[in-house]
């Protein structure tokens, strides 16, 4: 009996040994996950290639480069353009992430996969050009933010509206007076007759 025993211990002791070189071995490998993640960026340039931009793998602005001719649009079109550009940046770092944790941890580890799901969540892909341009024409009013523009000027004014006239106020409440507010002579609220 006591030979089991000291078999058991030994078994115990290389499988606690194998879990602890496994655990490493996975702490190693995200530690590397997270040095190419942070590594990541991504560079999306507009159609006409007067804007450039690039976002890290926190999709948070790192350059923008601007040429000449973006200066010859209005501002509200150049901030469109801009905004999609940075969105269309966006939207590579979920790829460019699971191509990192593809070469370093493996696309089967269950945390893993909560990190790419998170990276598609908060970039997901932009609206297509022709989507915005339908999502614009769709009657629904579009919120604009900011200083106008001098180019905007040939857009038609509309005359600014009256604001509507308040409610008139509730017809005044009778004033009930107490009995002994009543002068002896005023019969307006009872009868003469006693």
């Amino acid at each position: 009996m006591p030979e089991d025993f000291g078999r058991d211990i030994g078994a115990a002791e290389r499988m606690v040994q194998q879990w602890q070189e496994r655990a490493a071995e996975k702490a190693e490998k995200f530690g590397r996950m997270q040095q190419e993640i942070e590594q990541i960026s991504a560079t999306e340039t507009s159609r006409d290639g007067s804007i450039q931009v690039t976002v890290g793998s926190n999709g948070i602005l790192q350059n923008i480069q601007l040429s000449e001719n973006a200066n010859n649009r209005p501002m509200a079109k150049l901030g469109t353009e801009i905004m999609r550009a940075v969105q269309a940046a966006q939207a590579k770092i979920p790829e460019l992430m699971q191509q990192a944790v593809a070469s370093t941890v493996g696309l089967d580890d269950s945390a893993a996969q909560h990190v790419l799901g998170e990276a598609r969540k908060n970039f997901p892909e932009p609206p297509a050009a022709e989507e915005e341009a339908q999502q614009r024409g769709s009657g629904v009013p579009e919120m604009q933010f900011g200083v106008e523009d001098d180019y905007e000027e040939s857009r038609q004014q509309q005359p600014p509206q009256r604001p509507a006239a308040p409610p008139p106020p509730p017809p005044p409440r009778p004033v009930r007076r107490r009995p002994d507010d009543f002068d002896d002579d005023d019969f307006s609220d009872r009868s003469f007759l006693r």
